[in-house]
């Protein structure tokens, strides 16, 4: 296990009526100006738009409304959100959303402090920002983890970049699984599914011998599986729906990373197809992710034979470790189908010709972690598998 300091600064506050109980208290250490940003008005038709409004005026906050949040923030928005930040001189941002709310606002919290550019203080001359605005979460949708981390996923349209930028912490997450029963089922599972991805990608990392962390990660897997299916089953189920808001809180706050160099190759790759596609994120994890996992098992097909065998239960009696570790593959591969995922680009209406797998293979951020450390020419072969 590698060498880790582990301090949190996220406090944590799950359940039914968490807003309600705990948001009042957590805005008393608010100044007086708050942002409240949400993305494109489905908080309005549930009703959380009325109770956060109730909930800040209460408070005696001045609101400054920051709207239309898109499912891939723009560095475009970020920049509209900084300058209004600005402006109005924001003294607190209360994000209400799921995870490309939250991304948008840390990046919002941080270049409203700095004059210089922060893409280019953390891309050109490498130095991450230190100062934000202080900001606490409201989860709606979970699946991303994005509010337990200081990560963002920006995409830069003039770059045609989706990439990670690095701004504030939240003060605080509020999760309350009943806002989950706003969200469609499809964004659902889909987010859903990105747990399950960042706990793999997590599991893959390096050191490839089985450490604490590996173990905790095997359990939230099977959990994220077990309660898709139990989701799937009964929609209303608060259980469930409790479990994966855990799960994915858990995958993202860092107690899975402990000791290890994480292999998040598979999220890369999406997240440039995602900067030349409308790709939405949870689906295009699962179209990558067999296919990634095919090409890349036998550099560490002890793992992957564990994978199979710990997390989906694939019997190995009368197996080779090869052959364990691809039935372990194709029963993440027949989970997808079972779910209603899309198993190819083309499934979700998206063609990437060989220019522009290409352009995507060439852009892609190589990770340290990956147990193959992929080329170009490699992510090539990986798209055309996923066509």
């Amino acid at each position: 296990m590698n060498a880790f300091t582990y301090s949190y600064p996220v406090k944590q506050y799950f359940g039914e009526n968490a807003a309600a109980n705990y948001l009042p208290a957590e805005l008393e250490k608010a100044g007086r100006v708050v942002m409240l940003a949400y993305g494109g008005g489905s908080v309005k038709k549930t009703g959380i738009y009325d109770q956060m409004i109730s909930i800040l005026k209460a408070a005696g906050k001045e609101i400054v409304e920051f709207s239309g949040i898109m499912s891939n923030p723009t560095y475009r928005k970020v920049q509209e959100g900084a300058a209004l930040a600005k402006e109005k001189k924001v003294d607190f941002i209360l994000a209400v959303g799921g995870g490309s709310v939250s991304d948008c606002c840390k990046i919002v919290a941080t270049q409203a402090r700095y004059e210089q550019d922060i893409w280019e203080m953390e891309y050109t001359d490498h130095k991450i920002p230190t100062e934000h605005i202080p900001m606490g979460v409201v989860v709606t949708a979970s699946g991303t983890g994005s509010e337990q981390n200081n990560g963002a996923v920006i995409t830069h349209e003039e770059k045609k970049l989706k990439a990670a930028l690095w701004g504030a912490y939240a003060d605080f997450a509020i999760l309350d699984p009943a806002y989950t029963l706003t969200v469609p089922m499809k964004q659902v599972i889909s987010g859903a599914f990105d747990t399950l991805s960042h706990a793999m990608e997590t599991y893959f990392g390096r050191p490839g011998e089985v450490t604490v962390s590996d173990e905790i990660s095997e359990a939230v897997m099977r959990n994220v599986i077990r309660n898709i299916r139990e989701v799937i089953t009964d929609p209303e189920s608060l259980q469930a729906r409790s479990e994966l808001m855990w799960s994915s809180a858990m995958a993202e706050n860092g107690i899975l990373k402990l000791g290890k160099v994480t292999d998040f190759q598979g999220h890369m790759i999406e997240h440039q197809v995602g900067a030349y596609t409308d790709c939405n994120h949870g689906q295009g994890l699962a179209v990558i992710h067999p296919a990634l996992y095919r090409f890349i098992y036998q550099s560490d097909v002890k793992k992957f034979a564990r994978f199979a065998e710990e997390v989906w239960k694939v019997e190995s009696a009368g197996k080779t470790e090869e052959e364990t570790a691809l039935a372990g593959i194709q029963a993440l591969a027949d989970f997808i189908r079972e779910i209603g995922l899309p198993t190819a680009f083309a499934e979700m209406g998206i063609e990437l010709d060989e220019e522009t797998r290409k352009k995507i293979a060439e852009s892609t951020v190589v990770t340290g972690g990956c147990c193959r450390k992929l080329t170009a020419a490699d992510i090539e072969k990986i798209l055309e598998e996923c066509r």
